[in-house]
């Protein structure tokens, strides 16, 4: 295909799924381009297709917001929601009004205790022991060293939920 025999370029948007972003306040629109490129006599000489998505974000939507005339406002300005979806639109943004804050809040990843990555100086030779919580205690009150040793094998042993009760009840007399 020489340059000059393409013409015309022509692009074909085709809609497909509605669906609500997982974590924000918007709408995700799935949708297929199809391009062609057309030759003097409109014959088509290369086509492709790609699958695309678009985000429309809502900043504005909260409890107090019109769902039907915001669907209106959307489907009228995105032009890959026809507006024979104009009922799903309003479904989709009712429930997202609705949906659960802790569900946004969520969308920060918990860290498990198990997830940390040992530093410097909590590397262990030893297993910690629930038993000898008293003597990793008095390594606190030692040198540099024994205290990062006794500060680690207790947060190994904090680490296992099922140490922490008896940390708990303990606690208060590690203090005095």
């Amino acid at each position: 295909m020489q340059a000059d025999d393409a013409r015309y370029l022509k692009r074909k948007y085709k809609g497909g799924s509605l669906d609500v972003h997982p974590t924000e306040k918007a709408l995700v629109v799935q949708y297929e381009v199809e391009a062609t490129i057309l030759g003097e006599t409109g014959d088509p000489m290369l086509g492709e297709r790609k699958e695309c998505q678009k985000i429309i974000r809502l900043k504005s939507l909260n409890s107090n917001t019109d769902i039907a005339s915001l669907a209106r406002k959307v489907v009228e300005e995105c032009r890959l929601i026809s507006p024979s979806r104009l009922p799903e639109v309003e479904q989709l943004l009712f429930y997202l009004q609705n949906r659960k804050k802790s569900a946004e809040k969520k969308e920060k990843k918990q860290i498990k205790p198990r997830d940390l990555t040992p530093f410097e100086g909590m590397e262990l030779d030893e297993e910690a022991n629930i038993n000898s919580i008293d003597d990793y205690v008095e390594l606190l009150y030692e040198d540099i060293p024994e205290k990062i040793r006794g500060a680690t094998l207790i947060l190994h042993l904090a680490r296992n939920p099922d140490n922490l009760e008896e940390l708990l009840q303990n606690g208060v007399s590690w203090l005095e």
